[in-house]
């Protein structure tokens, strides 16, 4: 998976949602660039708009962290 990531949106609400995500329940273009992962996790606005997929948790809250926005666990 390499999707160069355009940044997350603007607004009033700073806090996003990690979740895992099967593969198996991805279109088939994105499944093609996972490879053998079984989850991958999703990166998601307050409103439930899916900004990022990523391998790992660890790195989607990373990702969320280095964007200053606050990261949350769904599960």
């Amino acid at each position: 998976m390499n999707t160069p990531f355009e940044g997350f949106p603007e607004g009033k609400s700073r806090i996003v949602y990690v979740r895992p995500v099967a593969v198996e329940d991805l279109p088939e273009e994105v499944r093609e660039q996972v490879g053998d992962a079984g989850v991958i996790y999703s990166v998601h606005a307050v409103d439930g708009q899916r900004l990022a997929l990523v391998a790992d948790r660890a790195l989607a809250f990373n990702l969320a962290r280095a964007h200053d926005f606050a990261p949350m666990s769904v599960h």
